[in-house]
Order: C-alpha cells, then sequence, then structure tokens
C-alpha cells in the first residue's frame, strides 16, 4: 500500500471512530473503552515479543489510561459494586505498569483477562455480546 493510501484509510478509520463515539449510548462508550483497553494490551504484547519497546511502553501507557478513564467514571457513592471496580482497576493499573518495567507477558495476559470478565459482565447487563 503507498503512502497516501495508507493515510487515506488510517483517516478514513479515524472518521468511522468518532462517528461510532458520536452516536453511540452511555452503554457503548463503556463497551468501546474495554475493546480499546484489550486492544491495547494486545498490541503491547506484540511489541514486547517483537522487541519493540518505545510501542510496547505507547500502547501499555493507553491501556492505563483507558483503565483511568473507566475508573473515573465511576460513582463510588453507589456502593459496593463501584468500590470493588474502583480497587480492580487500581489493581490492573499497578499489573500494567509492572508488565511494562519488566516485559512481563503474563502480566499482560492476567489484566486481560481481568478486563475480558469485566467486559462479559458489562455486555450481559446491557443485553449485547461483543
Amino acid at each position: 500500500m503507498n503512502m497516501g493510501a495508507r493515510q487515506y484509510a488510517v483517516n478514513s478509520y479515524k472518521l468511522g471512530v468518532v462517528a461510532e463515539v458520536e452516536e453511540a449510548s452511555p452503554h457503548r462508550l463503556i463497551q468501546m473503552l474495554y475493546e480499546g483497553g484489550l486492544q491495547r494490551i494486545a498490541v503491547a504484547k506484540g511489541a514486547i515479543q517483537r522487541n519493540e519497546i518505545a510501542m510496547k511502553g505507547q500502547n501499555i501507557s493507553a491501556a492505563i489510561s483507558i483503565i483511568g478513564g473507566l475508573r473515573s467514571s465511576l460513582d463510588l457513592s453507589q456502593g459496593e459494586i463501584a468500590r470493588n471496580l474502583d480497587n480492580l482497576y487500581e489493581y490492573m493499573e499497578r499489573r500494567l505498569l509492572e508488565a511494562n518495567l519488566k516485559n512481563d507477558l503474563e502480566v499482560l495476559d492476567e489484566v486481560s483477562g481481568l478486563l475480558r470478565d469485566v467486559k462479559s459482565a458489562w455486555d450481559a447487563i446491557g443485553g449485547v455480546s461483543n
């Protein structure tokens, strides 16, 4: 793919994502955050395997930011579930920092599994499975 075609494809993808975000329900926005976090972790894992340190760091940082966004969306006054999720998200952030420092694929798999579990529960709440 030549550079012009590649840039066109990237721009088209970005416009599609922006359109999806603008039209998404609050429930779908949270699903998109989970999907984005899982995608960033998968890319970071591949980057570690290929010894692409900058790519690994960028994607782990993005995953931490996404989890931070999920965490900041919690209303802790809503009870035990919100507090438990806050603790889980904090744990995931710490583990991702550790994975970044140690290039630890197992930790990335652990966090990815936790994120998938929470996403599955979220999907079930909305009657949507992705």
